[in-house]
């Protein structure tokens, strides 16, 4: 095996890696300190062999003036005498690594702001701070500022009721708060000494939702008639949810601008545009019973919604999602993006081989066919189907 002597640049690359790894164990209180790297240890043997390399070896950590501390042994050999070589490089604490590997700077950022934390609320030391590292060590003064600010604003004021935009704090805008609600909800529980972070911010900060809305079209001309004469609704969930109608049909559509161009079908009404928040579905007690169809994308995320709205409707018949409807009008697909990788569980069995096939590629890479490229008369005449199946 060849001799392994580490030189100043080995170390920087050792303390690299090892800093990459460890930094946030370490500004936690973890490591071994003092931590000592090994330099090598040749015996008489290896400087006989190679002793230009021992030489140059010796020579780089010659009057070490840098940081860490040098350990040196002395070696008396038969043949080469009484020789002083190096043996490791040993620091006392992470900030002594930082420098080596340029982020000192950083490091004592990081650890002045942590201490600022903890000045004002020492329970937030509960957990270690170390996720937070980046935060602490890259974020702009005002920035930190600006966190300060809101964490007292929302520990004084637990429950405020506010919307996000109506914050009364100074130099705070809701996009500030909004990229940042997730980082502000972690370092809220850990001052509260809470066990975990609440899966809902809002709630967490003491805020008000603004109101999911929906938009549906009462396609209808006799249900119409129960609403004012409206066709075209978008509204709060909760106001929907009171509306006193009994449709015959609920047709769930994917995408917006296929809902709009739906013409009037009696009986029927169309949720559209909710993608993968179709689960609000649940609170509208008038879809109840009602039989559902759902109309979306050919494509591995248009399956995964339908997935998820059988999980409310465990009856949901599924519309122009099928292997016959992709290969009719597949000079019309494009590329999806990306796709969904998960199991699906609430698809029947030519659902699921569709799935399937989108993922491996059965009938080309990662095909998508989106609703609204479908030629119109097949729309009308699958959409027709619908109702005199279903229509008294």
């Amino acid at each position: 095996m060849a001799l392994k002597l580490l030189r100043p640049d080995g170390v920087k690359d050792w303390l690299l890696r090892r800093y990459a790894k460890q930094h946030r164990s370490w500004f936690d209180g973890g490591g071994e300190w003092p931590l000592a790297v090994p330099l090598g240890s040749p015996t008489e043997r290896d400087v006989i062999d190679d002793i230009v390399m021992v030489r140059a070896w010796v020579d780089s950590w010659a009057g070490w003036r840098g940081v860490g501390a040098l350990q040196t042994v002395d070696r008396k050999w038969p043949r080469m005498g009484s020789q002083t070589l190096p043996v490791a490089l040993s620091f006392a604490g992470p900030s002594e690594i930082a420098v080596w590997c340029g982020q000192e700077s950083s490091w004592g950022r990081a650890r002045k702001r942590a201490d600022v934390l903890l000045m004002r609320w020492p329970q937030v030391v509960n957990g270690g701070l170390g996720r937070f590292f980046d935060l602490l060590a890259d974020y702009h003064d005002n920035d930190f500022e600006r966190l300060l600010a809101v964490l007292s604003w929302a520990l004084s004021n637990p429950a405020s009721g506010l919307y996000m935009r109506q914050l009364p704090i100074v130099g705070v805008d809701t996009k500030w708060l909004e990229r940042r609600t997730t980082v502000v909800a972690e370092l809220l529980t850990r001052i509260r000494a809470e066990n975990s972070v609440g899966s809902d911010m809002h709630e967490t900060l003491g805020l008000r939702k603004v109101p999911h809305r929906i938009r549906m079209r009462i396609l209808c001309p006799q249900l119409r008639s129960c609403v004012g004469g409206l066709s075209d609704i978008e509204a709060p969930l909760n106001e929907l949810s009171a509306l006193n109608i009994h449709p015959q049909i609920v047709l769930v559509v994917e995408n917006l601008e296929s809902g709009i161009a739906l013409p009037d079908m009696q009986g029927v009404v169309a949720v559209m545009g909710l993608g993968k928040a179709v689960g609000v579905l649940a609170r509208l007690p008038w879809v109840y019973g009602r039989p559902a169809y759902y109309w979306g994308d050919i494509d591995t995320q248009g399956l995964s919604i339908l997935s998820l709205a059988r999980a409310i409707f465990p009856a949901l018949v599924s519309i122009m999602m099928d292997v016959a409807t992709l290969l009719q009008f597949k000079e019309l697909a494009v590329d999806e993006p990306a796709q969904v990788s998960s199991v699906l569980e609430n698809l029947t069995s030519d659902e699921q081989a569709l799935y399937e096939g989108l993922r491996n590629g059965t009938w080309g890479p990662r095909l998508r066919l989106e609703q609204e490229r479908l030629p119109w008369h097949y729309v009308l005449k699958s959409l027709t189907d619908i109702s005199k199946v279903l229509t008294p």
